[in-house]
């Protein structure tokens, strides 16, 4: 529950340091007195953007304080903390603090500062808030579809259908998005099994290509080449001719002269040389006479590595390279098949466990949708609706949804004779205020948020109604922490504390104040708030406080 609630410089506040007790807590006072400031304050804590506008006159700053006690919900307080990257609660006390103005505003968890999405996470399991205005949730199915699933005691199997939904869907994406990209690669698929299998069957050596490039060049000048290499050879053939005569010449000088034998070694040498380099040009020349056929072999070998270059790289390593890269895209995407398989059968065994777990979850609903439909209206009846009619209609979905199996309405009819539609199309401000007040009756046994505020709700209603108003919310105090802002006597006698905001004025200043009353004060603020303070009205308010509750701690 909330215990303690600091305000400074908010709109008339100044400085308040409000201490709370259990039970209904009932908040009066005259028009314009501040009453809303509790809520304003409540809302910030609860995560609200601040309005700058809302700073008290003359100040630069304002700060509001919230100290809660948990019991029920602390393990779900301490594990949204956790998850934050915040400590969790020392002991079971929560304080949430709020300061803006002078250009920063910050928000403190356990003194530890946090953001506007935590404190509006907290505030959902802290405070439930209801206004004049403010039942719009009651409207919704899916709100409604929460509450039954509450009441039904089938939250864990509702969390485990949300998870399994979840699972599902993004496998069914996944599934979606495969084979999407299956369809539009089938081109690629194709083009690069081509390419592999064309860069493949040329069987590229850049070894190879150099020595192609060499032949190449060899059958482009063949003739020139062949001219050349006879006429060398013939010289050649007859300088070692020559020099064979000239040998001859030398050795019959040599039996005249021996000092001619000492050139001799030299000339020989001279002579085989030319003889063997005679030989080579001679195979040489023998080499240049290529084949037609073996010319257009290589001419067409060439004209294949060079459109194979054109195509996928300048060098040969540029088209090995590719061909390499497409081998692995290839062998990627050609596991699409087995991949797929995986995948659908994924889909099916989560689509068959979301059926098992959605029939549990209906199983669940069916019937605690009859029990609260009738309890609900037996809170309705307690409320001033003696022949309305209140009933939860289920409809079976066409196909899974991320709630289950079935959605639900909410169906009132509060005049006889009227067929029963849905909240949403027939309820007025003041009729939906009660059908609220009934709903959170029902549930008050299954909902762990520690504090309820009611802000005016009994605006548009008086009498018994009025005096039964009271008693729900009193009924509900005996479950939760329970404020209600209220103009009614009929409601606010029946609370367990009673509280009055006032203005002051000092100084040219004005100032709201909240108090607490008891006894004589608190029949008097009833009797101000019944038109007057004669002795009647005092003894009527006397009466009426007589029959309230009694003071809870």
């Amino acid at each position: 529950m909330l215990s303690i609630l600091k305000i400074k410089n908010l709109a008339l506040v100044d400085d308040l340091s409000w201490e709370l007790g259990g039970g209904l807590i009932c908040v009066t006072g005259q028009t314009g007195a501040g009453k809303s400031m509790i809520v304003g304050a409540l809302k910030l804590i609860l995560g609200e953007r601040a309005n700058h506008d809302l700073i008290r006159t003359g100040e630069s700053t304002c700060s509001v304080e919230a100290v809660f006690e948990l019991d029920s919900n602390l393990d779900q307080i301490n594990a949204l903390l956790t998850n934050a990257g915040l400590e969790s609660c020392e002991g079971n006390s929560l304080v949430v603090k709020r300061t803006f103005g002078g250009g920063a505003n910050k928000q403190f968890v356990n003194c530890s500062p946090c953001t506007l999405a935590l404190l509006k996470s907290l505030g959902s399991l802290l405070v439930d808030l209801h206004g004049p205005h403010e039942h719009q949730s009651l409207l919704s199915q899916d709100r409604q579809l929460a509450m039954l699933d509450a009441y039904a005691g089938a939250m864990p199997e509702r969390r485990a259908y949300r998870d399994l939904y979840t699972r599902w869907s993004r496998e069914k994406e996944e599934l979606d998005q495969f084979r999407n990209q299956r369809l539009a690669s089938d081109q690629e698929i194709e083009l690069l099994r081509y390419q592999v299998d064309e860069i493949s069957a040329a069987d590229l050596n850049p070894e190879e290509v150099e020595e192609l490039e060499r032949r190449y060049r060899q059958t482009q000048n063949s003739s020139r080449l062949v001219e050349n290499a006879n006429q060398a050879v013939d010289l050649l053939h007859a300088a070692s001719a020559s020099l064979s005569n000239a040998q001859r010449c030398l050795h019959e000088l040599e039996r005249f002269d021996s000092k001619i034998g000492e050139s001799l070694s030299g000339f020989e040498s001279a002579r085989l040389e030319i003889e063997e380099l005679e030989s080579t040009l001679s195979e040489y020349s023998e080499e240049l006479e290529i084949d037609p056929l073996e010319v257009a072999r290589i001419e067409d070998r060439i004209d294949q590595i060079e459109t194979l270059k054109r195509k996928y790289g300048q060098s040969i390593e540029d088209v090995l390279a590719y061909e390499r890269q497409a081998r692995q895209r290839l062998n990627s995407v050609d596991g699409r098949e087995a991949e797929l398989l995986r995948l659908t059968a994924s889909v099916e065994k989560s689509a068959v466990e979301l059926v098992e777990c959605g029939s549990v979850l209906s199983k669940k609903r069916l019937p605690a949708a009859k029990s609260l439909a009738k309890e609900i209206a037996g809170h309705l009846d307690d409320l001033g609706f003696n022949r309305s009619i209140f009933d939860i209609e289920i409809t079976p979905l066409l196909s899974l949804g991320p709630r289950g199996s079935e959605s639900i309405d909410f169906l009132f009819g509060p005049n006889p004779g009227e067929p029963l539609k849905p909240l949403r199309v027939i309820a007025s401000s003041g009729e939906m205020s009660r059908v609220m007040l009934a709903v959170k009756a029902a549930l008050a046994d299954q909902d762990r948020i520690p504090l309820m505020v009611f802000d005016e709700i009994d605006a548009n209603v008086g009498g018994e109604v009025a005096v039964s108003v009271g008693r729900k919310m009193a009924f509900l105090g005996a479950h939760h922490q329970v404020i209600a802002i209220t103009h009614m006597p009929q409601v606010a006698a029946l609370a367990h504390h009673h509280f009055v905001v006032s203005k002051e004025v000092e100084n040219d200043t004005t100032n709201s104040r909240l108090e607490s009353v008891t006894d004589r004060e608190r029949i008097a603020e009833l009797a101000r708030m019944l038109g007057g303070s004669s002795p009647e009205t005092l003894a009527l308010a006397e009466r009426m406080l007589a029959d309230g509750p009694k003071k809870r701690k």
